[in-house]
């Protein structure tokens, strides 16, 4: 089911990304040869109105190509006889559509589950939070100077800028009225253990090199108590560790291996700097709010997608992070198994969020200025525009044909890496 679903998204983003291009070349009255959904041999196809419409085999890509789009012509409905404003419209229109897609997902489903909203929904006694001031349903507006709409924001805010002790200004709402406060990030402690709060025994997984690993306990052991205190399951272990926030202090963790009951002593590590703050909620949405929160939507996918390029591009984000075709479909995989047991409602909801998520991805990328990308296209319209005549079409050929050369390399590897995270 997971194959099916990964082709139906696929199948929905890339038809939609050209038909953009489609829909505007034939506004502009550029003549399209052929409008396919798919790779590789033609399983259905005919004609209409000088176009042949196809199907095929290879169940990824699609293609809309135009009369002397990539070639020199002299027909009328050419794709080179018309203005350097028609042509950018018409290669703009993909990445376009994609991003009206998303608009369109949103809209739906803000409609079904509400919008986020960056409330704070529970503030520790003596924690950095508390003695800012802020209390538990306070609602956070600007955190650092950044403007802050929904809580993905603070989140991403937050995780590209660590904090490292530093103060920072925070804007709230409390009552209609809005207040000024800041906090003092305070360190935090790690023992290194992943686990599931949930009631079942609390096995955990450990990591090389963190606090838990160097003290000798390993993945797979089961944690039974802490510091002489009993514990049951996942959500005990949680309750505990809530309630005796971990520290640079020792600990004895009594963990159950192979039936043998062991006694370790950690000591946490440093594991940086935390402000305290616990935000997040959702809110039903009104018909304003449906249309207000979409493009707050749109606006945090783009964000977020640009700014897992710049890491890329920086280095400061590893191959694990970028994933490919393969990882998609595990992605979608993933998220069809995690909630088709609570119905067909809930499929949806998750596979409508993450098309979504993909489409506003497919448009960004696509206008990245990348040789053979929409992107790389239009930078030569743009070129062509400033200059007042296109730049010769062999050399941009040749410059497109680079790219896609490289792209493929590209694809090759993130495919590998794909095959050798998942699997």
């Amino acid at each position: 089911m997971s194959i099916v679903l990964s082709v139906i998204v696929f199948s929905v983003l890339v038809l939609i990304h050209e038909f953009g291009h489609f829909l505007l070349a034939k506004k502009n009255g550029i003549g399209v040869t052929e409008f396919s959904l798919g790779m590789g041999p033609r399983i259905v196809s005919f004609d209409k109105g000088g176009t042949k419409y196809s199907w095929k085999l290879i169940p990824f890509g699609g293609s809309c190509m135009m009369v002397g789009e990539d070639e020199e012509s002299g027909a009328e409905n050419s794709f080179g006889s018309k203005s350097v404003w028609a042509r950018m419209a018409v290669v703009v229109a993909g990445p376009m559509f994609n991003f009206l897609l998303a608009f369109v997902i949103s809209v739906v489903y803000i409609s079904l589950v509400g919008f986020d909203v960056a409330k704070v929904m529970s503030v520790s006694e003596n924690s950095a939070v508390s003695k800012a001031g802020i209390q538990k349903g306070d609602i956070i507006t600007e955190y650092d100077g950044e403007n802050i709409v929904i809580w993905r924001d603070l989140w991403l805010y937050k995780y590209l800028h660590t904090l490292d002790g530093s103060p920072v200004k925070v804007k709230y709402e409390r009552g209609g009225k809005e207040y000024t406060t800041q906090i003092i990030p305070e360190k935090y402690y790690s023992l290194g253990i992943s686990y599931m709060s949930s009631d079942e025994p609390c096995t955990v997984e450990v990591g090389e090199n963190t606090a838990v690993y160097e003290a000798g306990i390993r993945s797979g052991d089961i944690i039974i108590g802490i510091d002489g205190n009993e514990l049951k399951s996942g959500e005990e272990v949680h309750s505990y560790i809530t309630e005796h926030p971990i520290s640079d202090k020792e600990l004895v963790l009594t963990v159950s291996r192979d039936e043998k009951e062991l006694e370790f002593t950690v000591t946490p590590k440093l594991a940086g700097y935390t402000d305290g703050l616990d935000v997040g909620d959702r809110e039903e949405a009104n018909p304003w709010q449906v249309i207000r929160y979409s493009f707050t939507e749109l606006r945090y996918d783009m964000d977020a997608t640009i700014s897992g390029f710049k890491m890329i591009f920086t280095g400061k984000a590893s191959r694990d992070d970028v994933s490919g075709p393969v990882g998609i479909v595990k992605i979608v995989g993933d998220s069809y198994e995690e909630s088709k047991e609570y119905g067909l409602y809930y499929v949806f909801l998750d596979i409508a969020y993450l098309t979504m998520v993909i489409s506003v991805n497919l448009g960004v990328v696509n206008l990245l200025p990348i040789p053979a990308l929409d992107g790389g296209r239009l930078v030569f319209l743009i070129i062509e525009a400033v200059r007042g005549k296109p730049v010769p079409k062999e050399k941009e050929a040749i410059v497109h044909f680079a790219g896609m050369v490289l792209l493929m390399i590209l694809m090759v590897v993130i495919l590998a890496n794909d095959i050798t995270k998942f699997f």
